[in-house]
């Protein structure tokens, strides 16, 4: 796994998904998300105990396929369709997927566009964040109208608190935790400038509304860490 070193020199750009991140991704959500093992891990065991024979499932934003491979080596009856707008991403996960020899087809595709077929699950990690506050909920209620009923909808976020204090408290806090697995102050600061207006949280209170507001009838949050938050939401 190649190291992620990016941040280490002066950069003169916003983040995006290109071939340079997408060489040293795993190595980077790996050091950069607190848990992030053992929390797809988790969702990996809500959607195994959720999906029926032959459900099919979106991962939006799949990245380098992960979660898509893990879950297909456990369960080969599922169709699962990975969707990144990054071409980079996208080759990594094909090649990766032929690898393991499992049976998943990934897509080089904007979620906000693609024509979703009828779906028992999504997934987004890390993804809505991405998208635009403005469009948003309206494309949450998009997956919501394609879920079938009873479908789930499963997605990990940043989030901020409303208290003021208390998010500058778990920024800090994240800051160590990233200190820790050995980015440098000037990494951390670059990374922080090249998401800068790229990267929108919400808070755990504004996500949670968003899903409701989109039709799902169940919403909870099913795991924290700090600024970072997993939810699990039923049609």
């Amino acid at each position: 796994m190649a190291k992620d070193r990016l941040f280490a020199r002066p950069i003169g750009k916003q983040f995006e998904f290109d071939e340079e991140v997408a060489s040293v991704f795993d190595d980077m959500i790996e050091r950069s998300v607190p848990f992030y093992k053992e929390n797809k891990a988790l969702v990996i065991d809500l959607l195994i105990k959720n999906l029926p024979k032959g459900a099919r499932l979106y991962d939006l934003g799949s990245s380098t396929g992960s979660l898509l491979i893990d879950l297909a080596l456990r369960r080969e009856d599922l169709k699962l369709i990975g969707l990144d707008n990054s071409d980079a991403m996208i080759k990594r996960s094909q090649k990766k997927a032929k690898a393991y020899g499992v049976e998943v087809q990934f897509v080089h595709a904007d979620i906000l566009e693609y024509p979703f077929l009828e779906a028992d699950a999504f997934v987004a990690n890390y993804t809505l964040q991405f998208v635009r506050p403005l469009k948003r909920e309206r494309f949450v209620a998009t997956l919501h109208n394609r879920l079938k009923d009873g479908g789930i909808f499963i997605f990990s976020e940043k989030v901020i608190s409303e208290d003021k204090r208390l998010n500058k408290q778990l920024i800090d806090i994240y800051y160590d935790f990233k200190k820790a697995q050995g980015y440098s102050d000037f990494e951390i600061a670059q990374k922080r400038e090249a998401l800068e207006n790229v990267l929108v949280p919400f808070s755990l209170q504004e996500n949670m509304e968003m899903i409701k507001n989109a039709g799902f009838s169940y919403v909870e949050p099913i795991f924290r860490w700090a600024n970072f938050a997993t939810f699990f939401a039923r049609k």
